[in-house]
């Protein structure tokens, strides 16, 4: 039977990465797998019509809304405001909303992605507007999901703890990654990444910069690393990702400890040129306190990086043994485990080879095939 199936595109057509970037990469990859049933991608008055340009076959159509999304979220989330979505999109058989929340739909079948459950697990890391909202907005989809989607099985866990959800509600359906993310990158954009780097030897984070992402710790240690002098003096940090939220003490930090020519934050970072930046870095580095999936772990895996990770949440679950890993509040820890990686050349050599094979393992195609089952499940 061909099923009418409806999604709520509102993060992949607003945010640049993030969640923004998940949902734009699943459905992409979805569209390319299947034309048999009709797609409605559901955005926003607001959307960013650069962020929805694709080759979307016939059977995709999208419709805009009248209203702005934060209108919207005011509407549906804090207003409980029961106007079904079908009044922009038409009567759906299925509704699918990658981004925690569900809006009002008369579908007989409702899916929902819960990335994770951070604001759960480390509410600190939130300020507390976002903190309240996602505590007032997230349990209502929830509990009115037919299925959840988890990252992983951290989240899985997370969701049975937190809302006591049974399993059999939530599927466990991994990320994907790009086949751009690879060692192999253009000339334009090498020269792009060296431009931006000054040519000199880095280590790379990558991430949306807010508390969770743990990056004042990540300087701290970098600056008790680069105080041995058997690194070179030109050694850098780069940090990329846009700025969040409550992001002013990792600044800071670097300022206070003197750091300020040595870390360098370009902001956020073209896709087109995140492959050469990966595979340029003399290791990858990802501090975080608590993550839902890691996506740019495995990109960088993926790219070559050698990878060094927290070890909280979802990370060893993704990076597997392709890693090494720390403690996330231990900043001696995290130096050591940089130290002990840059030193030993057939250690980062070692998880270049474990990494390429661990990255194998998540496809955006084969996310699409099972969300398709998912989606088409009576």
């Amino acid at each position: 039977m061909r099923l009418t199936i409806g999604i709520d595109f509102t993060s992949a057509a607003r945010e640049r990465a993030g969640i923004g970037r998940y949902a734009r990469e699943l459905i992409r990859a979805l569209a390319r797998l299947y034309h048999a049933n009709r797609y409605v991608l559901f955005v926003p008055r607001d959307a960013r019509s650069d962020l929805l340009q694709f080759d979307w076959p016939p059977n995709f159509s999208i419709r805009r809304a009248p209203l702005t999304e934060r209108y919207l979220a005011a509407l549906w989330q804090r207003a409980r405001a029961p106007l079904p979505i079908e009044l922009w999109i038409g009567a759906v058989d299925v509704l699918y909303s990658p981004d925690f929340l569900l809006p009002p739909t008369r579908a007989r079948r409702k899916i929902v992605t819960v990335h994770d459950l951070s604001y759960v697990r480390v509410p600190e890391c939130f300020p507390a507007p976002l903190l309240n909202y996602l505590n007032r907005a997230v349990p209502p989809s929830v509990a009115r999901a037919d299925l959840l989607l988890a990252d992983a099985v951290s989240t899985q866990r997370d969701l049975a703890d937190v809302y006591h959800v049974p399993l059999a509600k939530i599927k466990v359906l991994y990320s994907g990654v790009d086949a751009r993310f690879r060692p192999e990158v253009s000339a334009k954009s090498a020269a792009r990444v060296r431009a931006l780097t000054k040519g000199k030897p880095y280590l790379l984070s990558v991430s949306t910069i807010q508390p969770r992402k743990n990056y004042a710790r990540l300087i701290q240690a970098f600056a008790r690393l680069t105080s041995n002098l058997e690194f070179p003096s030109n050694l850098q940090l780069v940090i990329c990702g846009s700025r969040g939220w409550m992001f002013d003490d990792v600044f800071q930090t670097a300022e206070q400890l003197g750091l300020r020519e040595r870390v360098v934050f370009p902001d956020f970072v073209v896709d087109d040129d995140l492959p050469a930046l990966y595979a340029g870095a003399l290791l990858f580095v990802y501090p975080s306190l608590y993550e839902g999936f890691g996506l740019p772990v495995a990109e960088a895996m993926a790219c070559g990086a050698p990878v060094v990770s927290s070890n909280a949440s979802s990370l060893p679950e993704v990076a597997g043994d392709a890693a090494l890993y720390f403690e996330p509040r231990d900043i001696d820890g995290m130096a050591d485990a940089m130290r002990r990686a840059l030193t030993d050349d057939a250690r980062r050599a070692d998880l270049r080879a474990r990494g390429f094979a661990q990255a194998r393992k998540f496809s955006w195609e084969k996310a699409a095939g099972e969300l398709l089952e998912d989606l088409t499940r009576e």
